[in-house]
């Protein structure tokens, strides 16, 4: 989308050439948004022109201007993105790496995964689907937009919270001792780690409840196998996955040192897809949705974090 700079009014009080000549799709919207952004029309922490503004100046309905929000919301040029309040340009625009879509970098989750989930709070209704060995890294990253919540930073209304975990009822691929004789220490530490990680997960979150009045719900539910990678789902509109690569290694267990084969799950390296970032991404994003939803309800089954 090109436009004369005449028209590129920052402050959205000027109709768009474009919007006047041809039709206007939400990535044209996007494109331009980026633009201004990128060229420092629109400021960094600076309040966007509302959804009827920005509608209005480039003749579509609100719900293409609030689809182009959402996608720069994911590429962190925008935070603050709902249907009740302008969006803000990013304090932080990290201008120099792309953090979604094509050529966006890999980095371990431990520290890409807080950034996003931070980012997925400034939704009013957060939608967060996870599918991991034990949760760890998820309970970490949700440290982030707590502490943002109780700074008075971030109040979302609702909090959706699904959760698929290795069920204990299972022989775990890994982590696994390299002697097949070796007893079952490592199931039953993995197990209390599992447990352990999600009881402080769902409390951390539910407390929302009586501190802000957050309407919270956390759901667990338990895989009949071993995920060989895992997922995160962030509003819809984000999917985050990574491998877990097996790797030998000597550990104390219960005071003895043990060979085992695992995986360090914090440093695996996190892929970002974004929708509406491309063909690619936004296909990505739609198949893991379906991914996660068919696991979910067919072959997943109740999950109680005791031992």
């Amino acid at each position: 989308m090109v436009v004369d700079p005449k028209h590129a009014a920052v402050n959205g009080r000027k109709r768009s050439q474009r919007s006047q000549t041809s039709p206007t799709s939400h990535h044209d919207v996007a494109d331009e948004l980026r633009a201004r952004i990128r060229s420092g029309q629109l400021r960094a922490g600076q309040r966007m022109p509302t959804q009827a503004t920005l509608a209005d100046e480039f003749g579509v309905e609100r719900g293409a201007v609030r689809q182009a929000l959402r996608i720069l919301q994911s590429e962190h040029l925008l935070t603050n993105v709902s249907k009740g309040s302008p969006a803000t340009v990013a304090a932080d625009l990290g201008l120099g790496r792309a953090l979604s879509g094509p050529g966006a970098p890999p980095q371990p989750t431990m520290v890409a995964l807080a950034p996003r989930i931070a980012d997925a709070f400034a939704a009013p209704h957060v939608e967060i689907d996870a599918l991991c060995l034990t949760s760890v890294s998820l309970t970490l990253a949700i440290g982030e937009p707590l502490r943002r919540i109780h700074e008075g930073r971030l109040k979302p209304a609702k909090v959706d919270v699904r959760v698929l975990l290795p069920s204990r009822d299972i022989e775990l691929a890994f982590p696994t001792p390299v002697d097949p004789s070796a007893d079952g220490r490592l199931q039953r530490r993995w197990l209390a780690q599992r447990n352990a990680q999600g009881q402080v997960l769902r409390h951390n979150l539910q407390a929302l409840r009586a501190t802000h009045g957050i309407d919270v719900n956390v759901t667990f539910r338990a895989l009949p196998f071993t995920p060989p990678v895992k997922l995160y789902l962030l509003n819809g509109m984000e999917a985050l996955f990574a491998y877990y690569t097996l790797t030998r290694r000597e550990e104390e267990v219960d005071h003895e040192h043990l060979e085992m084969y695992d995986a360090e799950g914090t440093q695996s390296m996190l892929f970002a897809f974004a929708q509406g970032a491309g063909l690619r991404d936004t296909t990505f994003v739609e198949q893991s949705h379906l991914w996660f939803n068919a696991l979910w309800e067919t072959i997943s089954s109740e999950l109680v974090l005791t031992s």
